[in-house]
């Protein structure tokens, strides 16, 4: 026969905490340790699991917005330097000889400015975003030009 037995809920009617110990605590959610996945910081590593089940592997880390005001980084290449690279140049067909004029694309080999160290033995015709003044200088003098 089975007995009857008082739910616990009346069991504490008449006590001010329901068995919480002092008045203060169960009373904030900062007494569990903060709501939903609070705590599952850093060093949480046996919350971490869990979160990559839930939400993958983007949950952690920094995300944002991209500023527009950050300067283009330059990569440079000297004068003296397309000199030296341009047998390697003509055998992978990435520049072209057009009227003795050599015309070269540093964009497309991934640099975005000319200097001025070396000297140019040969006519120029140079595509490229930014060039030194003497680099400029140099190319013309020996007959070429720079397209910007």
């Amino acid at each position: 026969m089975t007995t009857n037995r008082r739910r616990k809920v009346v069991k504490y009617r008449g006590s001010q905490t329901h068995g919480g110990g002092s008045k203060k605590k169960r009373r904030g959610a900062g007494h569990k340790g903060g709501k939903g996945l609070a705590g599952s910081g850093k060093r949480a590593h046996h919350n971490k699991q869990k979160i990559f089940k839930l939400f993958g592997k983007d949950y952690f880390g920094k995300k944002g917005f991209f500023n527009p005001n950050k300067k283009v980084s330059i990569n440079a290449i000297n004068i003296s330097q397309v000199e030296e690279f341009l047998p390697k140049l003509f055998e992978n067909k990435a520049i072209s000889e057009k009227e003795g004029v050599i015309e070269i694309d540093l964009k497309k080999l991934g640099y975005n400015k000319l200097l001025s160290a070396g000297k140019p033995t040969k006519k120029y015709k140079i595509l490229v975003p930014f060039s030194s003044k003497k680099a400029q200088e140099k190319i013309e003098s020996a007959g070429g030009e720079i397209v910007s």
